[in-house]
């Protein structure tokens, strides 16, 4: 009884257990870290240029700055940029949402198309419109709403607000707080919308060659599930409760012996 209960106890242990092959992100096995020296490049990636393409109901800032009288500058509001915090919720106080036909409305110019358009082409675009009517202008075009939403086995579920637009799914991660230790990266469930289409990709962060990735860099309004390790219910419930079951198995073989 005493040995079937030692068994048993070891097999919970060491059955949750997570080895460095779980855990380690961006795995390649043909380095010997024994034998690798410092300072040398063991590997060179060719990565796909990533520019993020406006799509519809996306939130724009777009601002003329030129030297024409205010009185005349047509294009340009006047809001202030510390008017509101475009990160805490008032992005539609400084931006202009892009409509269902991808396009977005300007004074006298009237509509302008820009979904499938980078924010630098936008940028561009808008430049050539603004020379027709201001003098010397200056365009500048930002996007508010780039965000990303992590669920599951990540240290800070919830949405991120990103600065920049070209992110990549490791920096997100990062951004999150990182993975748990439970979390399986080999299966992480990227739901993304393109379009009037969503898709639902599989991601294995484990491997290096996720770096030529096509899902190498997030996108707008991505949301990532991180699944666990089958691990977790070990490590979560029975681990922190081994000293209680040890103590009762103890206990029990106590009782069995005086009752014999």
């Amino acid at each position: 009884m005493r040995l079937l209960s030692l068994l048993v106890v070891s097999v919970l242990v060491f059955g949750s257990c997570v080895t460095n092959k779980k855990y380690q992100m961006m795995q390649k096995n043909d380095v010997n870290k024994q034998n690798m020296p410092s300072d040398s490049v063991f590997r060179k990636y060719s990565i796909e240029p990533f520019d993020y393409k406006i799509q519809t109901n996306d939130i724009l800032s777009v601002r003329f700055e030129s030297l024409t009288p205010k009185e005349y500058d047509f294009l340009s509001k006047g809001a202030d940029p510390n008017a509101a915090n475009p990160f805490v919720g008032g992005a539609l106080l400084l931006g202009d949402l892009v409509d269902e036909n991808g396009e977005m409305p300007f004074p006298v110019v009237g509509k302008v198309k820009v979904i499938g358009m980078t924010v630098y082409e936008i940028q561009d675009y808008l430049q050539k419109i603004a020379n027709q009517y201001l003098e010397s202008p200056i365009v500048k075009v930002r996007l508010l709403n780039y965000r990303i939403t992590f669920l599951g086995e990540v240290n800070r579920e919830g949405s991120i607000t990103l600065n920049n637009n070209r992110v990549t799914m490791l920096e997100a991660i990062g951004l999150a707080g990182g993975l748990t230790d439970l979390a399986d990266k080999t299966s992480i469930k990227l739901i993304r919308q393109k379009g009037n289409d969503t898709e639902v990709v599989y991601l294995n962060v484990l491997d290096e060659n996720f770096i030529q990735s096509p899902y190498y860099y997030v996108y707008q309004n991505d949301i990532l599930i991180v699944p666990a390790l089958r691990q977790r219910p070990f490590r979560k419930y029975f681990g922190q409760n081994i000293s209680l079951i040890i103590s009762s198995i103890s206990l029990l073989l106590i009782v069995l012996n005086y009752t014999r």
